[in-house]
């Protein structure tokens, strides 16, 4: 892949992560997530689902930063992102798995109605759409993270496949 092309992917899932457009990463921008897919689900803040999702933003964002801040001043701009996360990240995606995580495995509660453990294709669409991700790219995502077509998408399928798509090579 030419240079451009990495860097036109790494830009789209740095935006992915720049929630409120500013131009870097903040612990608010994990905030927002966790909020916007509360608000989607019906979900309360101070519900035990509500508290989960937020610390496990809150946990996403730690170790983003921890990993990806390299002047300490709690933002995470492009550069930074493409040199930090994704350049560290992109040899051993099981540790932006682990990242990751708390926040995903709390995301699909949120999504799971049925409280199987795991979401519906169709709710994990919204969890995509909520996070800025285009309708028809959203659809066809969640239905690829369904690898046993049982119309359902649980956290063995959703953690690896977010690993493997911000983790992108050059």
């Amino acid at each position: 892949m030419v240079s451009s092309e990495y860097e036109r992917r790494i830009a789209a899932r740095f935006a992915t992560f720049d929630q409120d457009g500013n131009g870097y990463i903040d612990r608010e921008d994990f905030g927002t997530a966790a909020k916007a897919l509360l608000a989607e689900f019906a979900v309360a803040a101070r519900s035990d689902k509500g508290q989960a999702l937020y610390a496990g933003a809150e946990a996403f964002w730690q170790g983003m930063a921890g990993i990806a801040d390299r002047d300490g001043d709690q933002r995470i701009t492009r550069e930074e992102f493409v040199t930090g996360a994704v350049k560290r990240l992109r040899d051993n995606p099981e540790r932006f798995a682990e990242i990751a995580r708390p926040f995903l495995h709390a995301a699909i509660a949120v999504a799971d109605t049925d409280g199987d453990g795991a979401a519906t294709v169709a709710d994990t669409a919204r969890v995509l759409r909520v996070l800025g991700v285009d309708q028809a790219v959203a659809e066809a995502a969640a239905a690829g993270l369904d690898g046993d077509s049982d119309g359902r998408v649980g956290e063995a399928e959703i953690v690896p496949a977010f690993a493997r798509y911000f983790t992108v090579p050059e």
